[in-house]
């Protein structure tokens, strides 16, 4: 234990080792340099004579030369570092540096990797946390919304159908008016009450889920959706399923809001021990920048390990495509 102890005491940090290596690069060159004017014809008199000025002069370039050279080959992977560190972006896992090369900056590139890998799953588990917590909001809210406001909707169409049946003529079209207006609110309330809780997941399952968000979508939007679901998908855990549906659901929203599309296709597939969600419109495309719902995706991917791309150039459409293990959470 004191052996150990004594070992980890007299270990060199990066710092010094980094130090110990351009120190023992610039020695070696102007040794060399010191012995090649030593041992070379040319000789340096007292005082200097100008014909003697070209030979340092020489001298000197080729010793700061060789010097550069080594310098930014041993240094050149600092730029890869820098590189990585203004690209990095915690929603977009993998992204890492080779630990190959300068074994004197080994350890600080293994650090750096090790410090994404601990942000990563740090941000993964708040956002697991926060999406815990919408999710079971949006239950709440689907909720109330479907047992309190719903019910005191249809409570007041039944008054409202009574009345119409009472009503003198001249006040039976208001009244009928009014009826199917209550009516209206009622149906919007029961599928903000879907969009919020996918009841329709839980009851029948995914692919019965998908098939309702695409007939959903195609009537609010009048955008038609050719849909091609796998009828024999493999095992998926209820966070998969979930994310899968979400994902699916922002992706049409995206598309209603901002594609000018006339067409979509959603397909939903198993391949390899993976299963592949891909939604295309035939839209605009040109998305540059993640909004805030392409960012939800993201972080909802991650919680499963899935890959979310998007690619969407422009005035050829956007197409979403998220790749989920068979077994995400194993």
């Amino acid at each position: 234990m004191n052996d150990r102890g004594a070992r980890r005491g007299t270990a060199r940090t990066p710092a010094q080792a980094l130090f110990w290596r351009l120190f023992v690069l610039n020695g070696l060159v102007f040794t060399a340099g010191t012995l090649v004017l030593a041992l070379s014809p040319a000789t340096v008199s007292s005082p200097l004579l100008l014909t003697e000025v070209p030979v340092l002069t020489v001298g000197l370039a080729l010793i700061l030369a060789a010097n550069a050279l080594l310098l930014r080959s041993s240094l050149a992977p600092l730029d890869a570092l820098a590189t990585l560190m203004q690209r990095v972006d915690l929603l977009r896992t993998g992204d890492r540096i080779p630990e190959n090369g300068n074994s004197d900056l080994t350890h600080l590139f293994h650090t750096f990797n090790s410090m994404l890998d601990r942000l990563e799953a740090e941000r993964s588990a708040s956002s697991a946390y926060a999406l815990a917590a919408q999710e079971g909001e949006r239950q709440r809210i689907a909720r109330e919304l479907h047992d309190e406001i719903g019910q005191s909707l249809t409570v007041v169409l039944l008054g409202l159908k009574r009345a119409v049946d009472r009503a003198p003529g001249d006040l039976r079209e208001e009244l009928h008016a009014a009826q199917e207006t209550v009516r209206a609110s009622l149906d919007e309330v029961r599928q903000v009450a879907r969009r919020l809780r996918p009841g329709v997941l839980e009851d029948l399952g995914l692919h019965s889920a998908m098939s309702a968000l695409s007939s959903d979508f195609s009537q609010a939007s009048g955008i038609a959706v050719t849909r091609r679901v796998d009828s024999e998908l493999p095992a998926l855990g209820a966070d998969a399923e979930l994310v899968l549906y979400r994902i699916a659901q922002e992706s049409l929203t995206n598309v209603a809001r901002h594609a000018q599309a006339k067409r979509v296709e959603l397909s939903l597939t198993a391949d390899s021990g993976e299963v592949t969600l891909r939604i295309r419109d035939d839209g605009r495309g040109g998305v540059r920048q993640d909004g805030a719902g392409i960012r939800g995706m993201r972080e909802r991917a991650l919680l499963v390990r899935a890959r979310l791309t998007i690619d969407s150039p422009p005035g050829g459409g956007t197409e979403v495509r998220l790749v989920i293990p068979e077994e995400p959470n194993r």
